[in-house]
């Protein structure tokens, strides 16, 4: 049996993460991968965030130096944008500015494991995955379907808590419910739609989110489990209006625009 509790978040807090990080308006320094740009750009700006794609090696560093927040993502690597995600995680570091790392397909390929190794040693404050990622990552599972999960949320719990024990990120288990670990507490966050799974980028757009609420934060645990619940929160509105995948793209942009903090009392 597990050593420890899990709380589900509550709404007070998902509502004050959602006005500080409105009122910082970060800058966040996105990497990530080719098929998810444009909407990943979106949904910070719709959030009030300032996205920024700087993938040159030769600006990586330097940007990374001057933003709110770094967001990493794996999911189509080449030497050119492995090289600036090294260099950004480590302007990151020593400039003591959050950076998230979205290991995606973690457990899939041996090549794509060892670029994501190498990552993992670069300390990211945050780790925001699904959860067949988060169990190939903490050794205790082989992987997903390509960059879909085989595993529920809830069976990665466990893993969740000893990748974070491990390397001191926190760490986000995204899924039917959302599990967010310091290692020591669990916060849980419910609500969301299964078409969230039908648009291509809401995974990966949700961890520059997350990178999003950790900017000037003193509160990690809590800033990661809020952008989760504001990205179920959209989600489950915007189910609400739309007819397919695509109307429910849009409608999720909207969603994650128009909430307020008392939409989540």
């Amino acid at each position: 049996m597990p050593q420890y509790a899990i709380t589900p978040l509550d709404p007070e807090t998902a509502a004050a993460h959602l006005f500080h990080v409105r009122q910082v308006a970060p800058l966040v320094h996105c990497i990530t991968n080719d098929v998810v740009q444009e909407i990943t750009a979106n949904v910070l700006l719709a959030l009030g965030a300032s996205p920024a794609m700087v993938i040159a090696p030769e600006e990586a560093s330097h940007f990374a130096a001057i933003a709110s927040a770094v967001s990493i993502n794996v999911g189509t690597p080449r030497q050119d944008s492995l090289v600036s995600m090294h260099l950004a995680a480590k302007s990151a570091r020593a400039h003591n500015i959050p950076w998230v790392l979205d290991p995606v397909a973690a457990g899939v390929l041996p090549w794509r494991d060892k670029q994501i190794n190498g990552l993992l040693a670069l300390k990211p404050t945050a780790i925001r995955a699904n959860a067949s990622e988060i169990r190939a990552l903490a050794g205790v599972g082989a992987g997903g379907k390509g960059v879909d999960s085989t595993d529920s949320s809830e069976s990665a719990v466990d893993a969740a808590v000893m990748l974070s024990q491990r390397t001191g990120a926190v760490v986000c288990v995204t899924g039917a419910v959302d599990y967010v670990t310091d290692g020591s507490k669990v916060l849980s966050v419910s609500g969301g739609s299964k078409k969230t799974t039908m648009v291509v980028g809401t995974g990966c757009s949700l961890s520059s989110m997350v990178a999003a609420y950790l900017a000037q934060t003193k509160h990690p645990l809590e800033a990661v489990a809020s952008a989760c619940a504001l990205a179920k929160l959209a989600a489950q509105q915007a189910a609400g209006v739309a007819s397919g995948p695509g109307s429910f793209k849009v409608a999720y942009i909207d969603a994650l625009h128009l909430i307020q903090a008392k939409d989540f009392y």
